[in-house]
């Protein structure tokens, strides 16, 4: 069986954006329960999570879920609350199907949905809890030792990966391994890891980085494979399909930058790497055939810069084009982002580009884009939330003004 996961990393961006009409709540709407109150698993189900179409909709966020993280099967929408609390909702109208509650107080490690596992996991201060998406129930908790947290979480091949810092007065950072399916330790290990480094895992390997150098562990031990050499800089790690990258720092103020940089997954040494980056590396995605698409800006003002597009497997660059800093993924071999937010005409938009034809492409690789949608306004930061499957949509975050937005992908 082919695995999907969604993984939603604890540092998204802070999202402005407006409701619009909702889905849920109003007098034709059922009775839904709340996602914030008790600990228990309560839960209520309906068969409109897997039964009607992806449509295009609109749905109002509590509060508890707009400062949580959000993420999606082929199936359904499930956002983890701030509170370690999981929201289940319908793809066909965006209303809530069921909720398990929590009352946890901390900051959030992220989420990660798994669908081949049927769970959906999140950390909130010391407590891992799961929930099963297919019947909307809690499914285990782990519990930390009282004084330790996570921090981040990732998940692959029915591993759920948890950072801890297990020394409350060192941080020292421990990498766990539970099963998915039922929350069974399996292994844990101190590792080396910076604060907002991602956490990767891909063909029974999980990569940790801790701003200088990056490590590769055994899935099923936890032991170290392997070590990146220590001439080769990596201030930050890039990741996506099976691919590693490092580039410099999204934090660093100088002017100049490391030089990017693809790892070998096995031996972690570099691999030929297009060209060193002109301007500042802020984010960036990879498609599953090794096309990387960064944001680069300057060092001073992230603001505004450019999206390029890289590709991995040939050595070359592709495209780039103009852009102000926003979230992006990667969806149907296309590139998915969003207009420039200082284009009056076209601003806060979503935008799909062909990941080798680029912006010039024309016919069925030209760029396509969005009609404008009520949620668009200056100084918004949306997260894009791609379901698993051959959807055709997407989903739009917006946390300030609490909603998502389900989209036809353009």
């Amino acid at each position: 069986m082919k695995r999907r996961i969604v993984a939603v990393g604890a540092a998204l961006l802070v999202l402005v954006g407006c409701a619009g009409n909702t889905a849920s709540g109003g007098p034709n709407s059922p009775a839904a329960p709340s996602p914030s109150g008790g600990s228990g698993p309560t839960a209520e189900t309906s068969s409109t999570s897997v039964s009607g179409p992806w449509r295009a909709w609109t749905a109002s966020l509590s509060s508890q879920e707009a400062h949580g993280s959000c993420g999606a099967t082929a199936h359904q929408v499930v956002c983890a609350t701030n509170s370690g609390g999981f929201v289940g909702r319908s793809r066909a109208d965006g209303r809530i199907t069921w909720t398990v509650p929590a009352g946890d107080h901390g900051k959030s490690a992220g989420l990660v949905v798994d669908a081949a596992d049927e769970r959906a996991v999140t950390g909130v201060a010391g407590v891992l809890r799961a929930a099963n998406l297919r019947t909307g129930a809690q499914a285990w908790t782990h519990r930390l030792p009282t004084g330790r947290t996570y921090f981040a979480i990732g998940a692959a091949e029915g591993v759920v990966y948890a950072l801890e810092a297990a020394d409350p007065f060192t941080h020292t950072p421990v990498l766990d391994a539970v099963r998915a399916s039922d929350g069974t330790p399996l292994w844990h290990r101190t590792v080396a890891w910076s604060t907002g480094e991602s956490l990767a895992a891909f063909r029974g390997r999980v990569y940790t980085a801790d701003g200088t150098r990056v490590t590769a562990r055994d899935a099923r031990t936890g032991d170290t494979l392997a070590t990146s050499p220590t001439g080769v800089e990596c201030p930050h790690l890039v990741t996506g399909g099976h691919y590693l990258v490092c580039t410099g720092s999204p934090l660093s103020a100088g002017d100049t930058f490391a030089r990017m940089r693809r790892l070998d997954p096995a031996t972690l040494r570099p691999l030929p790497t297009p060209r060193n980056t002109a301007d500042k590396p802020v984010h960036g995605v990879i498609s599953d055939d090794g096309v990387l698409v960064l944001y680069e800006a300057g060092a001073e003002d992230t603001s505004a810069g450019n999206w390029f597009a890289y590709d991995l497997e040939n050595d070359r660059k592709l495209w780039s084009t103009y852009a102000t800093e926003a979230d992006a993924t990667v969806a149907d071999g296309r590139f998915v982002t969003f207009t420039p937010v200082n284009d009056r005409t076209t601003r806060g938009r979503v935008i799909t580009i062909d990941l080798h034809a680029g912006p010039q492409g024309t016919g069925t690789a030209a760029p396509r884009m969005s009609p404008a949608y009520s949620q668009t306004r200056d100084g918004e930061h949306p997260v894009l939330v791609v379901p698993g499957g051959d959807t055709g949509h997407v989903v739009v975050m917006a946390r300030t003004h609490g909603s998502l937005r389900s989209l036809p992908l353009p």
